[in-house]
C-alpha cells in the first residue's frame, strides 16, 4: 500500500523558496497550489493529483493515476492552465513537482513558483482542507471497485464541491461563486 509521504524530493531536482510568508491572496487566479494523495480501491490503490485556487478555493482541474509519476501531475496543470494563469503556484518539493516535465510548463507561461518547507503541510493548508473534506465527505464513506467507479464518484463530489457546497471561510458561497464573481446565494 502507498505510504505515507507521497511527495518524496528527488535531491537532484532544483528547489524554489516558499513565496507565501508575505503575500496577501486577494483575488482568484494569483495563487494556485497542488498536491497528491492516494485514494484506496476495492483492490489497490489510485492517486489523486488536484489543482486549486487559493483565493477561492475553487479546484481547477484534477487527474487519477495509477502511478506516481510526473505526468499525471502535468496533464492536470495543463487542463487547468486553460482557466487562466496564476501569478504563484505553489507546490511541495516532491519529484513530482520538481520534475523538468512539470518547471518547464510553469516557467513557460512565466509563473512564479513557490514550493514548501521540508515536512510543513500548512504551507499548503487549503489543499490540506480540500484533501480532509474529500476525504470524509465522499471517499472515507464509499467503497470503489475500481479506477472508473472513482473517477466518476469523484468526479460529482469535486462538481458540488466547486458548485454547490457552501464555504463558511467564503462568506457562506461557494468556489465556483467566488472564483467566477457570481452573486453569492447566502445561507439562512
Amino acid at each position: 500500500y502507498p505510504k505515507r509521504h507521497l511527495s518524496i524530493p528527488n535531491k537532484e531536482h532544483r528547489k524554489y523558496p516558499y513565496l507565501m510568508r508575505s503575500v496577501s491572496v486577494t483575488r482568484p487566479n494569483q495563487v494556485w497550489c497542488a498536491d497528491i494523495t492516494y485514494i484506496r480501491l476495492a483492490h489497490g490503490f489510485v492517486y489523486l493529483v488536484a489543482i486549486l485556487d487559493w483565493h477561492s478555493r475553487y479546484v481547477l482541474a484534477w487527474q487519477l493515476s495509477t502511478t506516481v509519476d510526473a505526468g499525471f501531475c502535468v496533464d492536470a496543470l495543463r487542463e487547468a492552465l486553460r482557466h487562466g494563469t496564476p501569478e504563484i503556484f505553489n507546490v511541495d518539493q516532491g519529484a513530482q513537482f520538481t520534475s523538468r516535465e512539470f518547471l518547464d510548463v510553469l516557467e513557460a507561461k512565466g509563473i512564479r513558483i513557490s514550493m514548501d518547507g521540508t515536512g510543513r503541510a500548512f504551507d499548503n493548508i487549503f489543499i490540506e482542507r480540500f484533501w480532509r473534506s474529500l476525504k470524509y465527505e465522499e471517499v472515507y464513506l464509499k467503497s470503489y471497485d475500481g479506477v472508473m467507479d472513482c473517477r466518476a464518484s469523484l468526479g460529482a463530489y469535486i462538481r458540488f464541491y466547486n458548485h454547490e457546497r457552501w464555504h463558511q471561510s467564503l462568506d457562506y458561497q461557494t468556489p465556483a461563486q467566488v472564483h467566477f464573481g457570481c452573486a453569492a446565494s447566502k445561507a439562512s
